[in-house]
């Protein structure tokens, strides 16, 4: 990939909303050139999605209970861990699925409107599948950093002694 497009890449993942005016300033290029290399990454599914980082903590209807799901697994022949993997990611609760090393083989993030709903979630749907042995579930309690965006620092000053020579 040539080095416009990765800069670009890495522009546009730490915002989305850079328009392509600034993009094509950032990177020494025409404004043409930036919405063609877009097009081309969106088409070749480089970029799958524009997202924007909610605080739902600020938001009193808008709060879900969130937990990850350590998961161990019986891979199956021929196919390992991609036909149980696509299973889960089926589910509509399901935020995010990662393969892991480690003591687990699956990492599954889900949301729900409460823990009851999360919890049934794991008994009846996840625990049910034939492949998966264990799991082990954590609640998110607070959510401090998500996509390199930190939360709950506006207004918060730097408590940090200054150290001078």
């Amino acid at each position: 990939m040539e080095n416009k497009a990765v800069e670009i890449l890495q522009i546009i993942e730490g915002n989305g909303r850079t328009s392509i005016q600034t993009l094509a300033k950032m990177v020494n290029t025409t404004e043409a050139e930036v919405k063609a290399t877009l097009t081309k990454l969106e088409k070749d599914k480089v970029i799958l999605s524009y997202s924007a980082v909610i605080d739902w903590s600020k938001i009193s209807e808008g709060e879900n209970v969130t937990a990850v799901i350590d998961v161990k697994v019986t891979p199956q022949r021929g196919v390992g861990f991609d036909e149980v993997a696509k299973r889960i990611y089926r589910f509509p609760e399901v935020k995010a699925l990662y393969l892991m090393s480690g003591a687990y083989d699956l990492s599954v993030v889900i949301e729900g409107k409460t823990m009851s709903e999360t919890s049934r979630f794991v008994s009846e749907k996840l625990s049910t599948i034939d492949s998966v042995i264990s799991t082990t579930t954590h609640f998110q309690l607070k959510k401090y950093k998500h996509d390199g965006v930190v939360f709950g620092e506006e207004g918060e000053e730097d408590r940090r002694i200054v150290v001078t020579p």
